[in-house]
């Protein structure tokens, strides 16, 4: 490189003029390739590019501007058109490089200390690119390349990349101009946090930018700098930079302690963080200097409902709209305590007032459609989330209720594209637990799984994945793998009853039975009302033979939901073991009351009336299965058999043939005692598959 120099910082801050002079001289002085870095302001930036274009109209000067993460610096330089013919290239925007690392690493689940260990000191992906690459660069391109960076930007090469800031020709500080300073302050604190609220994140980081720079100045006025802080934290809280937000509001309140404004937006990262006790304190301190500050009202609402405090919050929120009847996040936040609290039509009549004060807020829309799904008012619910989507198309939140809205409606494919819709906006842990109940629906039970692992690679400890993962498996017939998921699930959440009752099914279809009963009781003991376990260890205890404490079981169910079709099924079979065929038909009929179209309920009374004689009733039982569900083998072989037995050979071989073709399985006699077939019918079936004809066609499946 010819004509190096480096120019050292000085211990007393020059002017503009000075510095742009040495500036000035070390560009004209470089010839090829060069780095410097200068600290400037952004219009202080645009001025010293134009004033260098002026000065040295000979040289070829252009402006690289990265207003998005870059991870190859040295790709962009090179595919740069002209590139030949550029001397100087200003390089502005590298800070978004650096800090969108930070946030990558944060949702990988990273704190700062093992942000900055990692991934070679913490160096972000573009500075690697640069180190790697810098005698590519001195090589490759004849250019002075000049970097324009905020303080805070040049701050962080220093302590994070400091192999590469050595590498530097020349490093030039640019003092900000107290005009610029005190115009810049204004400007940003002149916007209400409100009016920043629906900000992209790109937006939120340029303001961001704007902030740090302004705070790093030491003439900013004590008061600007406390309203600045307060904005900061806010854009900290939207960047999920909640530690951080804290801090700034602490260090605001050391300036102004009695400020609502700071106490209140004190609230927030807490409430990110899931800290609702801090923010309790916070609002009420507010509120304590200013008891008519509504939105303190609408945030100490929202503290009391996530600490479950219903009713309390929902006075605080009824606060904030006596102060300020038309406030529509409060009318919002109205309707979240009505969810929780199962008042379904009150939460919607509080999100069409929000809607009402501001019909494009599309979060009320959205949450409009929730309020309609719990009223099972599927149409209208589709209705509001797609008018949500209407205002923000790429509200991801709202795809995905959408997609639940279909699912409830039966539109399953329709369904699996809204899903697919969110996921392609942003891979959310929430979507991919959705579209595996879905795809579970369509019975794609390999792609629910993958589902199911999706959301847990996003959400390692997502304890209702791991047992959807597991009733997945299930449907798959892989029980042991159902049982492991089942377990991951009870080693994140103990008292995860769900988990306890279905890693009892799997382990009582592993014919474990003992071990079934042992899973059913955890669940009955974390929550003695639920019924469905006691169905289920009603069922491990018929297996063992138990049937008193089975039948006692059931009637525990019963006492719980009166209701429940399966547990009168589930007392007919014990009866239907036990040979009690009166009560079996008592239990199987009250089953049939209260769900007509039970086909294993209806197949069953087939099986007593044929163990009473009463064939040709029996035929009629299993007919009207199959009118129900003609997919159903077992009725068609009893059907068989049971011609057979009346001397109908040819019908009776013609429709067990049929069944058997279809499953070779039910031609076992053990499979048909299983499903307690009696003992009548059990040596009529023995018959039947002797007969030469069925035991050929057996042979022939097997062979094939």
């Amino acid at each position: 490189m010819k004509g190096e120099k480096v120019v050292w910082e000085e211990d007393i801050q020059s002017t503009f003029a000075e510095e742009y002079q040495d500036l000035l001289n070390v560009v004209r002085f470089i010839e090829g390739f060069g780095l410097l870095f200068v600290e400037c302001s952004p219009p202080q930036g645009t001025e010293i590019i134009e004033k260098i274009r002026q000065d040295i109209p000979q040289e070829r000067v252009e402006v690289l501007r990265l207003d998005k993460t870059t991870y190859n610096f040295y790709s962009l330089v090179k595919d740069l058109p002209n590139l030949a013919e550029i001397d100087v290239l200003f390089v502005t925007g590298l800070e978004y490089s650096l800090y969108q690392y930070e946030e990558e690493m944060k949702e990988r689940g990273l704190d700062n200390n093992e942000i900055i260990s990692i991934s070679r000191r913490g160096v972000p992906p573009v500075l690697i690119n640069l180190n790697q690459q810098r005698e590519r660069f001195r090589d490759d391109f004849d250019i002075c390349f000049v970097f324009l960076l905020p303080r805070f930007a040049l701050d962080y090469l220093i302590k994070r990349a400091p192999d590469f800031f050595d590498w530097r020709s020349g490093l030039f500080l640019f003092p900000m101009n107290e005009e610029y300073l005190r115009q810049e302050s204004l400007d940003v604190c002149a916007k209400e946090l409100n009016d920043y609220r629906e900000f992209t994140w790109q937006e939120c980081k340029y303001v961001w930018f704007r902030i740090k720079s302004l705070l790093d100045d030491e003439r900013l006025p004590a008061e600007q700098k406390a309203s600045l802080l307060v904005r900061k934290a806010f854009f900290d809280i939207k960047l999920k930079q909640n530690e951080e937000a804290i801090s700034a509001c602490d260090e605001a309140l050391t300036i102004q302690a009695n400020s609502y404004e700071i106490w209140n937006n004190k609230d927030i990262a807490p409430k990110e963080l899931e800290r609702y006790e801090q923010v309790l304190a916070a609002d009420e301190k507010a509120l304590e200097i200013k008891p008519y500050y509504y939105e303190a009202w609408r945030s100490k609402g929202d503290a009391l409902r996530n600490l479950k405090r219903y009713e309390q919050g929902l006075a605080a929120i009824e606060k904030a709209l006596e102060i300020k009847p038309d406030y529509h996040y409060a009318w919002h936040n109205k309707g979240a305590v009505m969810l929780d609290l199962e008042r379904y039509e009150q939460a919607l009549a509080a999100y069409e007032k929000a809607l009402e004060i501001k019909p494009d807020y599309y979060y009320a829309w959205r949450s409009k459609g929730i309020a309609l799904g719990k009223l099972e008012r599927y149409e209208q619910a589709l209705a509001a989330y797609e008018k949500a989507l209407e205002i923000k198309p790429d509200f991801h939140e709202a795809w995905t209720n959408k997609g639940i809205a279909l699912r409830n409606l039966e539109r399953y494919e329709e369904a699996l594209a809204a899903y697919e819709k969110a996921l392609e906006i942003k891979p959310d842990y929430h979507t991919w637990f959705f579209k595996r109940i879905t795809l579970e629906k369509l019975e794609r039970y390999e792609e629910a799984v993958a589902a199911s692992e999706k959301a847990l690679e996003i959400k390692p400890d997502y304890y209702s994945a791991w047992l959807f993962r597991g009733i997945a498996l299930e449907k798959l017939e892989r029980y042991e793998q159902a049982v492991a998921a089942y377990e991951k699930a009870l080693e994140i959440k103990p008292d995860y009853h769900y988990a306890w009752n279905h890693k009892g099914d799997a382990l009582r279809k592993l014919e474990r039975y003992e071990q079934a009963i042992a899973a059913y009781e955890k669940a009955l003991e974390i929550k003695p009302d639920y019924h469905y376990a006691w169905e289920n260890k009603g069922i491990a205890l018929r297996k063992l033979e138990r049937y008193e404490q089975s039948i006692a079981a059931y009637e525990k169910a019963l006492e719980i939901k009166p209701d429940s079709h399966y547990a009168w099924y589930g007392k007919g079979n014990i009866f239907l073991r036990l040979k009690l065929y009166q009560q079996a038909i008592v239990a199987y009929e009250k089953s049939l009351e209260i769900k007509p179209d039970s086909t294993n309920s209806i197949i069953n009374l087939g099986l007593v009336k044929y163990e009473m004689g009463k064939i040709d009733e029996a035929i009629k039982n299993w007919e009207a299965a199959i009118k129900i569900n003609n997919q159903d083998l077992e009725p068609q072989l009893a059907i068989g058999v049971a011609l057979y037995k009346k001397g109908e050979i040819s019908a009776g071989l013609t429709m067990a043939e049929k069944a058997l073709k279809l499953d070779k399985n039910w031609g076992n006699l053990q499979r048909l005692k299983k499903e307690l077939w009696g003992d009548k019918l059990l040596a009529d079936a023995e018959k039947l598959l002797e007969n030469p004809q069925i035991k050929t066609l057996l042979s022939q499946i097997v062979e094939e």
